[in-house]
């Protein structure tokens, strides 16, 4: 995955800008300056190992972290992790993390007015196989406030961490739900500039993945660059 920093122009459209005006915190933190590429030494390119072969089977499913079983709907997330070809890119490290069904997190700096579940901590990890396949088993989080803007709520969402074989590796990005309201209000989702990479982040209803009287299945495949890159968090030439 190191070969991703590395994206085509028609990569590059994918993205969202450092600076979106509508989403708020972006005015502070984008740079204000052209940024400095920094040159690859072997120590970033080799290091540090983040430990994928330590991920154990059951730390895909979020719902078995706790002694009781976590309050909510019951979903499976799963896709493949992908190269500009189609080609799949296996051992790569997949994390991710998310509100509970109230719409809140395990985080000391989130105050929205909901509940905790103390059977749901809302992080997991899993390493794709062969042929770049994932699988989650998590409980579908809840819209939540943040205070953007006037009434503005963030849609319902998990967030994808994607590493190789190096932090320099790392690709983050978010995953949505088909048919959710607030998507079209949504600042972040919406500061990708090209509608067509907006549709790469929904995940799609996978009847084949569902199991009966169980849980509903999503589809979310995960380009790393390319014309169909799904788009990803990261800072970028404009």
């Amino acid at each position: 995955m190191s070969t991703t920093r590395q994206h085509p122009r028609a990569s590059l459209r994918a993205h969202p800008p450092n600076a979106s005006p509508d989403y708020g915190s972006t005015r502070l933190r984008a740079p204000s300056r052209p940024l400095v590429i920094v040159p690859q030494t072997l120590t970033e390119l080799t290091g540090p190992v983040y430990g994928h072969d330590r991920v154990a089977p059951d730390e895909a499913d979020l719902t078995r972290h706790h002694a009781g079983v976590p309050i909510g709907e019951r979903i499976v997330v799963s896709g493949r992790v992908l190269d500009e070809d189609g080609r799949p890119v296996p051992h790569t490290l997949v994390e991710i993390w998310q509100a509970n069904a109230a719409g809140r997190y395990v985080h000391v700096a989130d105050r929205h007015d909901a509940p905790l579940d103390p059977n749901f901590t809302g992080a997991g990890r899993a390493v794709t196989d062969a042929e770049g396949r994932y699988r989650f088993v998590t409980i579908k989080p809840g819209a939540y406030p943040w205070r953007n803007h006037h009434n503005a709520w963030r849609p319902a969402h998990i967030h994808f961490s994607l590493l190789g074989a190096s932090f320099l590796s790392r690709l983050v990005t978010q995953m949505y739900f088909p048919g959710d309201p607030l998507l079209a209000l949504d600042p972040i989702f919406g500061a990708v500039p090209d509608e067509a990479a907006r549709a790469r982040l929904v995940s799609a209803f996978d009847l084949e993945t569902t199991q009966p009287e169980w849980a509903l299945g999503y589809r979310f495949d995960i380009v790393l660059r390319g014309r169909a890159a799904t788009p990803i968090e990261e800072p970028h030439d404009e």
